[in-house]
């Protein structure tokens, strides 16, 4: 079987393209510029990226399977327009490329955040609504219009399947992401403060197996929220302080107080050229549906998530290997 992957250098794609050649798969990657997390695979890359047609058609061209997981995130409104581009409009990309070039079935990665997370005492599953056109930020409003177009093509026969994970954290972090840069500071005891918050977090190891999962066994038109558990910030301060023995913040603000003062906060990060981190819209996922349920990928899949102690010792470790940690 021949796998494109969109997205194969990204913090998902590094895991998903590692758990496909353990299942013998071939992986063809689609690439821009960074290919730290693909050096030493035995893998075809092409490059290119979902916003340029002809290349989409490269990477595609006699592949079985796409498992599509190019997408930008951000925590700042200023990335509005990249962010929709990339995953509005390459979505659409995507799906023509698939249709063009005769892909048997496509795997398009979502997200939680793509669903209305109200009302936050039921759980949020399969079922729940995506958000509409209200103000939210462009990640969650993005997400929400690129699976509406996914959507649209399976109601025209095209073979899909629809993943949405959860907060996503776990080894093969190169970037490293949003989370990940938080995890960094916490470990070098940068971070000043904590949050009174949480949110579901799951190892992307897990969501790589659940998708293969998926792609080899679910019906055409699935949809499977693949989520983990919900912690709080503090809690993974503590298990970051133990594997490190560093000790964590001992400032903990609520939450009214962080969304009051993350506006300046993100304002110093980027004059100092720091990757923001506490944003008003960072503080606004914090306050996502803390019951994002995994029951129906259990039950049809036997997903699993594995417990996330392990997944913040794996990330940690790996950080340290990768020297990210001296």
């Amino acid at each position: 079987m021949l796998a494109a992957v969109t997205g194969a250098s990204g913090h998902l794609g590094a895991n998903l393209v590692r758990a496909l050649i353990e299942h013998k798969w071939q992986v063809r990657a689609l690439v821009r510029h960074d290919i730290r997390a693909l050096e030493g695979l035995n893998i075809e890359r092409i490059s290119g990226d979902v916003l340029d047609d002809e290349s989409l058609r490269r990477a595609f061209a006699g592949a079985d399977i796409v498992f599509h997981l190019a997408g930008r995130i951000s925590v700042v409104n200023s990335d509005r327009k990249k962010v929709e581009a990339v995953n509005i409009t390459g979505v659409q990309n995507v799906v023509n490329a698939c249709i063009g070039t005769n892909v048997k079935r496509l795997v398009h990665t979502s997200s939680f955040h793509a669903h209305k997370q109200e009302p936050l005492n039921e759980p949020l599953d399969e079922s729940r609504p995506l958000l509409n056109t209200g103000t939210y930020p462009p990640y969650d409003h993005s997400k929400a219009e690129g699976e509406r177009i996914v959507k649209s093509a399976i109601a025209k026969g095209v073979d899909t399947i629809i993943i949405n994970p959860a907060g996503m954290v776990g080894p093969h972090d190169y970037k490293p992401s949003h989370f990940g840069a938080t995890l960094i500071s916490m470990a070098q005891g940068r971070l000043p403060a904590l949050v009174n918050a949480g949110l579901n977090w799951v190892d992307n190891r897990d969501v790589a197996k659940g998708m293969i999962s998926a792609c080899e066994h679910a019906e055409a038109g699935a949809k499977y929220i693949l989520s983990g558990h919900w912690v709080t910030i503090e809690y993974i301060a503590q298990q970051v302080s133990s594997i490190t023995r560093v000790k964590p913040p001992q400032i903990i603000l609520p939450m009214r107080v962080a969304k009051a003062i993350a506006p300046l906060a993100a304002f110093f990060d980027r004059i100092r050229g720091k990757q923001p981190l506490f944003t008003p819209i960072s503080m606004r996922e914090l306050e996502s549906n803390p019951d994002i349920s995994h029951e129906k990928a259990s039950k049809e899949l036997r997903y699993e998530p594995r417990p996330l102690e392990e997944t913040i010792a794996d990330t940690i470790n790996w950080f340290q290997s990768y020297g990210f940690l001296t």
